[in-house]
């Protein structure tokens, strides 16, 4: 019964709004209704095409002031970070410059060259000076953006194998993550996903029979020594995920049924980022968010929500499901004295093998 009352409220309601248009065009029947933009017309659009122009300069302005964020460019942990934010930074200030001139233009031409009644448009058919001038510049441009950035990624991506770097692997799957260390002798052993033996604790599918695979030592939480260079190899179990290590400016998609790597060096411990001026106001601004929202809770009896305090993250940067939000894991950038003692305190495969 309900139902049916509320269709025919909603069929009057239709009903209604039909006769109201009605008696709108009644009224509107002795005035001039032409589908032809007149002077007038033109004139109003003019102007409003600038009165948008102004609003585009001033959101922009008030956003980048506002919420542009831009000391994270100043939040870089990685060797190469520096290089990434500088060629962030050259194209941020290209689209900004070029964005700034053509709606300049596209805006101002749109009121200076209204229509009135009486004049003439004037336009080129064809002008091959102009086409060559709006080509190739953008070429020129486009061009420099690439082959810089594709320098900054060969030499990001090209790990020398001479540093000695640390091996680590990155396991992905539906929804956490796991690292997997190469052990003394810093060399990862054989792992297949069929190998997965739950029942003997093999979680990451290693090959029980291969000596490189008996030190390997698997946590779920990644501690990395400070100024070490490290070459991190991935595989994921199900679907693709992407390894997204912000403040160290890394990402590499995680591809199942193949391994992909990436290679940084941390410069930055955990303890020195907590203690950088633009952290400890970021991290300030987040506790008295927490506080605030904290309050409905406390008046209720409930605990408050626990502070906030900063952390290296390793997060998921593809949509790999419906927790996807929450696969993550805390990263630990330290001394090598501090690294060297955690890593000792960490069982080797062999020995976490359940028999």
């Amino acid at each position: 019964m309900t139902t049916l009352l509320t269709i025919i409220v909603l069929v009057f309601i239709l009903i209604a709004i039909w006769q109201m248009v009605k008696i709108f065009d009644l009224a509107q029947a002795k005035t001039e209704n032409s589908q032809v933009a007149n002077d007038k017309d033109n004139a109003l659009n003019g102007y409003l095409m600038m009165g948008f122009l102004a609003f585009i300069y001033i959101i922009t302005i008030v956003c980048v002031v506002k919420w542009g964020d831009l000391p994270l460019l100043s939040n870089s942990a990685s060797a190469h970070g520096p290089t990434i934010d500088n060629l962030m930074v050259i194209s941020l200030v290209i689209i900004f410059f070029v964005q700034t001139i053509t709606q300049f233009l596209l805006h101002y031409f749109a009121f200076k060259y209204k229509g009135e009644k009486g004049k003439q448009a004037f336009f080129f058919a064809d002008n091959n000076k102009l086409e060559m001038i709006w080509t190739i510049i953008p070429v020129i441009v486009l061009a420099g953006l690439i082959i810089y950035g594709l320098n900054t990624w060969i030499n990001i991506t090209s790990v020398d194998e001479s540093d000695d770097p640390l091996i680590v692997e990155l396991y992905a799957q539906q929804f956490n993550w796991k690292a997997r260390y190469a052990g003394a002798d810093n060399t990862l052993g054989k792992a297949n996903v069929r190998l997965i033996d739950i029942d003997r604790a093999n979680i990451l599918g290693l090959d029980e029979a291969d000596p490189n695979a008996q030190d390997d030592i698997i946590t779920t939480e990644l501690h990395l020594p400070v100024g070490k260079p490290v070459l991190f190899k991935m595989r994921s179990q199900d679907v693709l995920h992407s390894a997204y290590m912000p403040h160290f400016r890394a990402q590499m998609n995680c591809v199942p049924g193949m391994i992909t790597q990436f290679g940084f060096t941390p410069t930055v411990t955990t303890a020195e980022m907590r203690q950088n001026p633009d952290m400890v106001e970021k991290v300030a601004h987040i506790n008295d968010i927490r506080v605030e929202n904290s309050k409905p809770l406390v008046a209720n009896g409930e605990e408050a929500l626990e502070r906030y305090e900063f952390d290296y993250l390793l997060l998921c940067n593809k949509i790999c499901g419906k927790s996807h939000y929450n696969m993550q894991m805390k990263i630990i950038v330290e001394t090598q004295e501090e690294y060297d003692v955690w890593i000792a305190q960490q069982k080797e495969f062999k020995n976490s093998l359940i028999n």
